[in-house]
């Protein structure tokens, strides 16, 4: 092997396949306004989504899109539905729910005035007439998704006492609670009420009386 064509296998992109979330766009062609309906099944192979609720591994990703040509490149629009699972941030519960989001996303053509006039981080790319929606979904779920997800919308949480889910706790749950600065005025009241038999309020024996006295005489 020459020493050019060595050069050449090192810059050699990797091929990119048409599978999970990569589309390929050639049957669509650069004529403005030509569509094609495309609906895809992906199974995830990571998680995605926030640290307290997402789409766990191994989900069903259903995509029905509408794939547009435009002057500037491929037009991308369609809804997207998952199964996601979470924890509660009030009760700390798991549960599950599905998602379901709408995407609209632009993938420039190589050279055009979109693509030489914006950052990357600005607008995707074509990249060897591939869509890769796989970024656009991942950032659109964490959009979509709650920071602090509940596993109903008027979730009680849980009992600030004793820490029970108040969703199974019985309807008179409750505690009785005791300011602490009342504490020590009871004990004195306990106190001052005679709590050891044969003892005054201040806690003295009381003098015995002359009758009694006698009569043990």
């Amino acid at each position: 092997m020459s020493a050019q064509s060595g050069s050449n296998e090192r810059h050699r992109r990797p091929t990119i396949i048409d599978a999970g979330f990569v589309l390929d766009v050639r049957s669509l062609g650069r004529a403005p306004g030509s569509r094609k309906d495309v609906h895809r099944t992906v199974t995830t192979a990571a998680r995605i989504g926030l640290e307290m609720v997402g789409i766990p591994v191994g989900a069903q990703v259903e995509m029905d899109l509408t794939l547009q040509s435009v002057s500037e490149g491929v037009l991308v629009t369609g809804s997207v539905r998952a199964p996601i699972e979470g924890e509660c941030s009030r009760c700390l519960e798991s549960f599950t729910d599905e998602l379901e989001l709408q995407l609209t996303e632009l993938f420039a053509y190589p050279n055009s005035a979109t693509e030489q006039t914006t950052e990357e981080d600005e607008v995707h790319r074509l990249v060897d007439d591939m869509v890769d929606l796989e970024p656009v979904v991942i950032d659109a779920v964490g959009l979509e998704l709650p920071l602090q997800p509940l596993c109903e919308p008027d979730c009680a949480g849980l009992c600030p006492e004793c820490g029970v889910r108040m969703a199974i706790a019985s309807s008179d749950h409750g505690h009785e609670i005791l300011d602490p600065r009342w504490a020590k005025l009871a004990t004195f009241a306990a106190d001052a009420d005679g709590s050891h038999p044969g003892t005054g309020a201040n806690g003295t024996v009381p003098p015995q009386s002359a009758d009694s006295d006698s009569e043990e005489k």
